[in-house]
């Protein structure tokens, strides 16, 4: 199948590249619907206008409640077409509200090997603490922060001379890699997603291709 996206962004927007790029090359079955902003000055919008991809901003500012700003992204993203949604450096918690409208359709990268080192700053913590392999995840969102069910992992070695900044260059790469990846498999029909019973989490099949 060929996904419909819709992507949400806060700033430079270079997962958001990948994307496109794959969707360009023909190397990702999917459609950019929406590139959905929560700040004007998000260099992510440039990218999808030079892409012809449609853009918006939906500032949460101009929102009582963040149930009310989903509300608001929700029926933006319904507008455009949007069914999948990626989290690519979405500054931003969502709601209930929002993954009720979206059940096991919003997605997020996450710049270490979760459960380890989640929220913001991973790269950081995990030069702190002298780990010697970090890397990045992509997981399903689920109302907690970065505790959603598991789709893929790629790890990274931590060099003895690293610092925050060449760690998280070298996650990047990655991210852009396994986020195409993974929305491949989606595209695909290999991710399967397995209901937890009680006391079990549930947790994300991803068959070879």
């Amino acid at each position: 199948m060929t996904l419909a996206l819709g992507v949400l962004v806060s700033g430079n927007g270079s997962n958001l590249q990948a994307i496109l790029d794959a969707v360009g090359s023909g190397t990702l079955a999917a459609s950019v619907k929406l590139v959905l902003s929560n700040k004007g000055d998000a260099y992510a919008l440039e990218r999808a206008e030079r892409a012809g991809v449609p853009r918006r901003v939906i500032s949460h500012r101009e929102f009582a409640s963040r149930e009310d700003f989903d509300r608001a992204m929700i029926a933006a993203l319904r507008e455009a077409g949007a069914e999948w949604i990626v989290l690519a450096g979405f500054m931003r918690v969502v709601t209930p509200v929002f993954l009720s409208a979206f059940e096991h359709r919003v997605l997020n990268i996450h710049p270490s090997l979760l459960p380890s080192f989640p929220g913001a700053h991973a790269q950081r913590q995990a030069v702190q603490y002298g780990v010697k392999v970090t890397g990045c995840t992509v997981h399903f969102v689920d109302q907690g922060t970065d505790t959603g069910p598991i789709i893929a992992q790629r790890a990274v070695l931590v060099r003895a001379d690293d610092d925050e900044a060449a760690l998280g260059e070298r996650i990047l790469v990655e991210e852009h890699r396994l986020l195409v990846e993974v929305l491949s498999a989606i595209a695909a029909g290999r991710v399967e997603v397995v209901r937890g019973t009680e006391g079990t989490r549930t947790r994300v099949n991803l068959r070879a291709s």
